[in-house]
């Protein structure tokens, strides 16, 4: 897979981690179940899928919920749990990413798995998933109902198989990520991580789904112009994306709804501008002050000016997932024979080549 940092190019000073995804935080991990067909049984659409189920688990957040916090750059999206999130200041599941019209599905089949491992759920106190969603209906069916209970479970299962395992999960056209277009080239699922100076890791993970070609700038280029017209049919200039960062400092909900809308600085330097029916919205999660349900961490959190580097690092990992979304995808062909082509990695490389 092509990285930034393969084309010669960095963000930012801080230094990225071992794998430069959201698996260097640790006890942090990423994992995907794909749908791809074309064949379905039709009772309301054509029965294409490009689609999927992407999961982030952060451990047992319901035997030990998590600080977290959501903000919002334009509101044309969902993430469910958001309310809650708002009220509590707490995360107590996985955080699911699917396409629009799948978010019931995979939001049932989430309540279904964690009850079958937690008996307690729904006696002593219920559940709300969390699930945040882009629309992918360019290249999929959304009138199909492609996404099952296996999916999510197979998706969740491979998500805690990649915790400390010290390997990149898969980025691009994967998951949630298959039918997703960003800057009219493939987008999908993009991560990154930064090492703070004291030693805390920033990891964050992306849903793109956005922006228009003559926009797009990687690392202050202005690459999308540059490769000019695609010459070819562009997906709408509504579109989408869901950011999850995840750390493991001490920081308590005020800090991470803080952190949530770094997010969005960073997609301003690729160069979205958050359309009208656009869905940016952006959830900040931290492990460090984690306790057991019910109780509060005896750890002082981190506030003031000692949350600058993590902004910077937030806002560094924003941009560069957006990047490695695109130059880990590959072409996909959809729905009425619409293809969305994979960034030609090639020319980029003799564009910034050419600027330096």
């Amino acid at each position: 897979m092509t990285r930034l940092a393969d084309l010669g190019v960095s963000i930012g000073a801080l230094p990225v981690g071992p794998t430069n995804s959201i698996s260097d935080v640790p006890g942090v991990g990423l994992g995907h179940s794909t749908v791809v067909y074309d064949d379905a049984p039709p009772p309301f659409g054509r029965g294409i899928a490009r689609t999927g189920v992407s999961v982030i688990d952060l451990g047992d957040t319901w035997s030990s919920p998590v600080p977290a916090g959501v903000s919002v750059l334009n509101g044309a999206g969902e993430l469910t749990a958001r309310s809650q999130i708002d009220e509590w200041g707490i995360l107590e599941t996985p955080v699911f990413l699917t396409s629009t019209m799948q978010v019931g599905r995979v939001y049932d089949a989430a309540c279904r798995l964690l009850m079958a491992e937690q008996p307690q759920i729904g006696v002593d106190d219920v559940i709300i998933p969390a699930v945040g969603e882009c629309d992918d209906s360019w290249l999929n069916d959304p009138r199909c109902m492609h996404v099952t209970d296996e999916n999510v479970a197979a998706a969740l299962a491979a998500a805690r198989v990649n915790i400390g395992g010290g390997v990149a999960p898969e980025h691009g056209a994967v998951g949630a990520g298959t039918g997703m277009s960003c800057f009219d080239y493939k987008g999908g699922i993009g991560s990154s991580s930064r090492v703070l100076p004291d030693g805390h890791v920033v990891g964050i993970v992306l849903l793109t789904n956005y922006g228009s070609w003559p926009r797009f700038t990687l690392a202050g280029r202005p690459i999308g112009a540059l490769l000019g017209d695609p010459g070819r049919p562009t997906p709408p200039p509504a579109g989408s994306c869901i950011g999850v960062v995840v750390t493991d400092a001490p920081i308590d909900h005020h800090g991470c709804e803080r952190l949530a809308r770094r997010v969005g600085l960073g997609l301003a330097r690729t160069g979205s501008v958050a359309t009208h029916g656009s869905g940016e919205i952006f959830l900040a999660v931290a492990l460090g002050l984690r306790a057991p349900r019910g109780e509060v961490s005896p750890r002082a959190p981190l506030s003031g000016r000692a949350l600058d580097p993590y902004f910077e690092a937030v806002v560094d990992t924003a941009e560069e997932a957006v990047i490695t979304s695109m130059l880990a995808a590959h072409d996909v062909t959809g729905v009425d024979g619409r293809t969305v082509p994979a960034l030609p990695i090639d020319r980029v490389r003799a564009l910034i080549e050419k600027a330096v």
